[in-house]
């Protein structure tokens, strides 16, 4: 005995909705095997679900609802099979471009959620306790570039004179300093002896934020109005910590002296 399926148990079986299957019936595209004369319902065969199936398969291939049911109509079996072989050789194509897009986005989407940890973790302000450092600043030298960065510290050695040389040796860090709107860049000294351009930064309190070059002068103007507005303090100088991240990047940790 042939098995019939209401039109709600066959839209929910092809994963579309009743109104849909009226459409097709409407349109001559899929009609129910049955029909109730009286009562005008539908009801639907197995066969009629695989019928359906292969109509909701080709719409996804772009396929039009007139081009799809002109393919259905074909008299010829093999000309039917032969169709329905190529879009099966279509839709393998596009399960492939649709992998490939998909580990494109899983990338993007790894990239942009490190940036967005990294935004986190920039946006955040800590206050550090830091000892004194003895920093040497450039005469020349005022913002870091791949040129400088690439033998950093070699630029202050040259600046002390030969004599001198064995008496000086620096942490390998470079930073930015500024005061009164000028900025030069130095290096920490572990071992000095007194010369021109030393300098001695104070040690306290410094409120600290991490920051990328595009957001550093942002981050420096926060900063400095929390330690006016919080601490009561309008900073005499701050300091930029270049933190190399890459071959071709860096980014900042801005200080700014709050307390002694």
């Amino acid at each position: 005995m042939k098995k019939y399926f209401s039109i709600g148990e066959a839209a929910r079986a092809v994963h579309t909705t009743s109104e849909t299957l009226r459409h097709y019936d409407r349109i001559g595209l899929v009609k129910p095997s049955k029909k109730d004369e009286w009562t005008k319902y539908r009801y639907y065969t197995e066969q009629d679900i695989v019928r359906l199936n292969t109509v909701r398969a080709l719409q996804l291939m772009d396929l039009s609802l007139q081009e799809i049911k002109k393919v259905l109509e074909y008299d010829d079996l093999e000309k039917i099979v032969d169709f329905l072989a190529e879009a099966e050789k279509k839709a393998d194509e596009k399960i492939t471009a649709l992998q490939y897009s998909k580990s494109k986005i899983r990338l993007a989407k790894a990239d942009y959620e490190q940036k967005l940890q990294g935004q986190q973790k920039f946006n955040r302000t800590v206050l550090k306790d830091v000892p004194e450092r003895v920093i040497l600043l450039s005469d020349t030298l005022e913002v870091p570039t791949l040129d400088n960065l690439w033998n950093y510290l070699g630029h202050f050695y040259d600046k002390v004179t030969p004599a001198l040389k064995e008496q000086f040796s620096f942490e390998d860090l470079a930073g930015i300093y500024t005061e009164n709107g000028v900025s030069r860049l130095f290096a920490v000294c572990t071992r000095y002896v007194d010369i021109d351009g030393l300098m001695v930064l104070p040690k306290g309190k410094y409120l600290c934020a991490n920051c990328t070059e595009e957001h550093r002068k942002d981050v420096l103007v926060e900063l400095i109005d929390k330690a006016k507005t919080v601490y009561g303090v309008n900073p005499a100088f701050t300091v930029q910590l270049i933190i190399v991240s890459g071959i071709l990047q860096w980014n900042y940790e801005v200080q700014v002296y709050v307390d002694g």
